[in-house]
């Protein structure tokens, strides 16, 4: 059975209090000044800001995404394209050209200065250097403690009818916003589970090694269904929550490690684990799905109106959705820690009505925390007309207006 959060049949939702998050709100993630080097179509990009929304409007393909993906490194990981780092350098660039982005932000420690580009050493291999105020990090992780980032981008408008991989990725990275390790955990997870499966498929009998990869999975999968069960179960309630014109969204993760996590403690839900792993081993096609483990795991959304689930939504709802579960984590991520996440929106308001776009701007502005938008049409924009920075984007240059 799914875990289920949220629903109308639990406690009432929590909604958000603008006066008790003033209180708790320190200083909100902003990008002051941001220099691009050789990324994508962005030879050489020079920026500098103030706290306010961020809005990129332009043609297609005048690399209005291409920005918002390079501050997505702001994040561990590939970013929001999960791009190669080598297909990033900017195309026709010289080949020992890297890309490289240094950024000054004030964030959860005062004003800090973060660099981050390919490491123009690892040759043959994919490695990103990250450095704080010109000291090197030993890992990506190190970013989190200056700030979160969560993206939304029109191939995220397919999350509730494509496979559930992706809504894995989108519910990691929510996870992720607030504890830096669970990446850490998924790609270690992720990795074991590759090389037990290949040693399956080759008829492999070492029960040792078995045995330690097993291990492995149960302590490392166990965390991550943990981890996310909880995080779900302290969103759901603000996701529940109408945001006016945008539904509330009632969360449930439906998967056997999270479910047996209702009923017993970790340690007891690892044994279980492990025992169903040396279970399927004796199972001829050696694929994953034949084990229970946080890689089956699902996010489950449903129309809190319609009680509807939202594969069955119109487009228009989905997105409403999407836009909805973003805001109520951005909510809960400040109550929590005193600063939202900077935000990347590509083409957020294009599938929205009026009605959506002023209450998107009013709700936006109320995070206290540097939006990034794009568009094509600055009109669509009004509602931030007031309080933002507004550039138009051309063949890799910005012009303010």
């Amino acid at each position: 059975m799914p875990t289920i959060f949220g629903d109308r049949m639990t406690a009432p939702a929590r909604r958000f209090d603008p006066a008790a998050a003033e209180m708790t709100a320190g200083s909100f993630p902003a990008v002051r000044r941001l220099i691009l080097s050789h990324f994508r179509n962005y030879a050489m990009l020079r920026l500098t800001l103030n706290d306010t929304p961020v809005v990129l409007t332009g043609a297609n393909g005048s690399g209005k995404t291409n920005l918002l993906e390079a501050l997505s490194f702001l994040a561990p990981g590939r970013g929001l394209r999960r791009a190669r780092l080598a297909d990033v350098d900017m195309l026709a660039s010289d080949e020992t050209t890297h890309w490289t982005m240094s950024v000054e932000l004030d964030g959860a420690v005062g004003t800090t200065t973060i660099g981050t580009g390919r490491d123009p050493e690892a040759t043959g291999r994919d490695r990103r250097l990250v450095r704080i105020d010109g000291a090197p990090a030993k890992s990506q992780s190190a970013l989190a403690d200056h700030l979160a980032v969560s993206w939304l981008t029109p191939q995220m408008d397919r999350l509730f009818t494509d496979g559930a991989s992706g809504r894995r990725r989108f519910l990691d990275r929510l996870v992720h916003a607030f504890d830096p390790h669970h990446a850490g955990r998924v790609n270690r997870y992720s990795h074991v589970l590759r090389e037990r499966m290949r040693l399956l498929r080759q008829g492999h009998a070492d029960e040792a090694w078995q045995r330690a990869l097993e291990d492995q999975l149960t302590t490392v999968g166990v965390a991550i269904a943990a981890a996310r069960r909880e995080l779900v179960e302290r969103l759901a309630p603000e996701a529940a929550a109408d945001c006016g014109p945008f539904p509330g969204a009632l969360l449930e993760i439906d998967g056997e490690i999270e479910a047996w996590l209702d009923d017993d403690p970790a340690l007891v839900v690892e044994d279980r684990f492990r025992a169903a792993l040396a279970a399927g081993r004796s199972l001829a096609s050696g694929e994953a799905g034949v084990s229970p483990g946080p890689h089956r795991s699902d996010l489950i959304v449903r129309h809190s109106k319609k009680s509807m689930f939202a594969l069955y939504c119109s487009t228009g709802e989905q997105k409403a959705l999407l836009i909805a579960i973003l805001i109520a984590h951005a909510r809960l991520r400040r109550a929590e820690f005193g600063a939202a996440p900077l935000m990347l929106l590509d083409e957020v308001v294009a599938h929205l009505d009026e009605e959506r776009r002023t209450a998107l701007g009013v709700h936006l502005t109320a995070l206290r925390s540097q939006v990034w938008m794009t568009g094509t049409d600055a009109a669509l924009f009004a509602p931030f007309a007031a309080g933002a920075q507004f550039f138009v984007v051309s063949d890799g240059t910005l012009t303010q207006h």
